[in-house]
């Protein structure tokens, strides 16, 4: 399912998305993209031969980079200002403004990745997250049916470990749900700010390989990771993220 340009805000990251715009570039945890697609061309084994889905790919900054490297990408976000910037770039890969909650691709794709919570983590909608908890593993499932059998799968996931022990003063985690909310200010490529509230579910280890079995996939191996260095480090609750390697059942 396609989003058009002139549909309504689906998701509380768009308005979001829309004032950062490229400024989001400027943040440091984007600073590692290279290391991190290094990392996933090593872990996933494609090639040129070999088509790629980026979910949540945001102004594509992975999927450029997999591009030029001569993959078969196709990047989807909610966000139209994201795909609009994605697009602009010309690099080769395929830009398309689309809902991982309601994505329907089928068997199309080698590999999968959802990188920096893009599209799985940052789902929890504020006004109904306890009345549908589970809309993470919907998005998962979504994932796993867009890979062909034997397809890989590599997600990054926000540690519940990491959040509970470094909770400030601006953030509230939800027990129940895993959710994290956070007061934020954001600032514009022109340098205006404001205020902003984002929602980031958080998991643990033993949860993810549970996500995945109930969707079709065999886990390959979890590791801890931290953006920009992205060293692959056994589990442990003193980095910020859970990358998960796993492969669809054939």
């Amino acid at each position: 399912m396609n989003l058009n340009k002139n549909d309504e805000h689906s998701h509380w990251f768009e308005p979001i998305a829309g004032h950062l715009g490229e400024a989001y570039l400027r943040y440091s945890f984007t600073y590692g993209t290279k290391n991190e697609v290094d990392c996933l061309l090593e872990l996933l084994k494609i090639s040129s031969e070999d088509r790629l889905l980026d979910v949540g790919c945001g102004p594509g900054r992975h999927s450029h980079l997999f591009a030029k490297r001569g993959i078969d990408v196709v990047g989807i976000d909610i966000s139209d200002e994201f795909i609009e910037l994605a697009n602009a770039e010309k690099s080769g890969a395929k830009f398309i403004r689309q809902d991982v909650r309601k994505m329907d691709f089928e068997g199309e794709f080698d590999a999968v990745i959802s990188m920096c919570q893009g599209g799985f983590g940052l789902l929890c909608d504020p006004d109904s997250s306890r009345e549908n908890p589970d809309i993470d593993l919907k998005a998962l499932e979504n994932m796993v049916r867009a890979l062909k059998p034997g397809g890989k799968l590599a997600l990054s996931a926000f540690s519940s470990y990491f959040q509970v022990q470094y909770l400030s003063d601006n953030d509230y985690f939800d027990a129940l749900t895993g959710v994290n909310k956070e007061e934020i200010e954001i600032m514009n490529p022109e340098g205006k700010k404001k205020g902003a509230t984002t929602w980031t579910t958080c998991f643990t280890p033993r949860e993810l390989r549970l996500m995945c079995k109930q969707a079709g996939l065999l886990v390959k191996n979890i590791w801890s990771v931290t953006p920009i260095e992205y060293k692959l480090l056994p589990c442990d609750i003193k980095n910020p993220e859970f990358l998960l390697l796993a492969e669809k059942a054939t």
